[in-house]
C-alpha cells in the first residue's frame, strides 16, 4: 500500500481504537461506590433531566418514555456515561434476577386511576400509572374481592415502566444509596432485569390507601392487613410475591413488589 493511500486507513484504525478504548473506560464504572467524577457526572444528568421528567409526570407519561426522549436533552459525554450504565448486568453485580431484555414494541397499555390516597386526613395524588391489559382486569378483579373481604383496596403505586424511565430510576436512586450501582442494584433494577418492563411477567407495587407502601419500612407494609389477604389469595387472581424474604436474587425483600403471571389462554 503506498504511504499516501495509508494514511486514510491508518486514520481511521486509530480512530477506530480510540473510540474502542473510550468505550472500554466508559464501562469501567466503580459499581461499590462511584468516584468523584463519576459522582459529578451522575449530578449533571439528573439536574438536566429534571424538567423533561416533570413535563412527563405533569402529563402522566413517564412511565412510557422513550430513549430518544431521555438522551435529547444531554451532552455526548452525558449519554457515554447512560450507556455504561445501560451496558450493565445484573450478573456484574452480584445478582441472579433474570434479565428479560427489552420489548421490540411498546406494550399495549391502559391507565390506572386517576388514584389517591390520605396521608393526615387530607388526599394526595398518586402519579399516573398504566399497565397491560390482562394485567389491568386480573387487579381489578382481585381488589373487587379484596373490597368484599375487608372494605380496603390497595392502589398501583408503580406498573408498567418503560426501560428508558427505568433507568431514570436507577439514576435517580443511586444517591439515596451512597452512589452505589452494586446496592442500588439491590432495590431499583436496572433496564432489562425489571419486571416493571416485562409485560408477560408484569410487576405491581402497590401502596395502601392511607399511604404505607414499606419503602422505607417493608415491615410496616408485611403487617397490614391487605399485604396478608394477598398472601393467602393472590395467586386466585395471577399475582405472586416477587422478593420474598430470604429471596434468591440478592433482591432485598419487597412485601410491595408482586407480578402478573399471564395465562397460556
Amino acid at each position: 500500500m503506498h504511504a499516501r493511500a495509508a494514511r486514510p486507513f491508518l486514520a481511521g484504525v486509530l480512530a477506530t481504537v480510540g473510540l474502542l478504548c473510550v468505550a472500554a473506560s466508559a464501562l469501567a464504572l466503580h459499581v461499590d461506590r462511584l468516584d468523584p467524577e463519576e459522582t459529578a457526572q451522575l449530578q449533571a444528568v439528573l439536574e438536566r433531566l429534571d424538567p423533561l421528567i416533570s413535563s412527563h409526570k405533569q402529563s402522566g407519561t413517564a412511565n412510557l418514555l422513550t430513549w430518544e426522549e431521555l438522551y435529547q436533552p444531554l451532552t455526548e459525554e452525558q449519554r457515554a456515561f447512560l450507556d455504561a450504565v445501560r451496558a450493565l448486568r445484573g450478573t456484574d453485580l452480584g445478582a441472579t434476577s433474570h434479565y428479560f431484555g427489552e420489548l421490540s414494541e411498546p406494550p399495549d397499555v391502559v391507565p390506572v386511576g386517576p388514584q389517591e390516597y390520605l396521608k393526615e386526613g387530607q388526599p394526595i395524588l398518586l402519579d399516573a400509572q398504566v399497565l397491560p391489559r390482562e394485567a389491568m382486569l386480573a387487579y381489578e378483579a382481585m381488589m373487587e374481592a379484596m373490597a368484599h373481604d375487608l372494605g380496603k383496596r390497595l392502589l398501583v403505586e408503580s406498573g408498567y415502566r418503560s426501560p428508558a424511565y427505568q433507568l431514570y430510576l436507577f439514576l435517580f436512586y443511586l444517591p439515596k444509596h451512597d452512589h452505589s450501582i452494586r446496592e442500588t442494584n439491590r432495590f431499583v433494577a436496572l433496564p432489562g432485569h425489571s419486571e416493571h418492563g416485562y409485560p408477560p411477567r408484569q410487576a405491581v407495587d402497590f401502596i395502601n390507601e392511607e399511604g404505607i407502601n414499606g419503602e422505607d419500612n417493608p415491615e410496616a407494609f408485611e403487617a397490614l392487613p391487605e399485604y396478608q389477604w394477598l398472601a393467602h389469595h393472590a395467586h386466585e387472581f395471577g399475582f405472586v410475591l416477587s422478593y420474598p424474604r430470604d429471596n434468591p436474587h440478592n433482591t432485598a425483600f419487597e412485601p410491595w413488589h408482586w407480578h402478573f403471571e399471564q395465562s397460556d389462554k
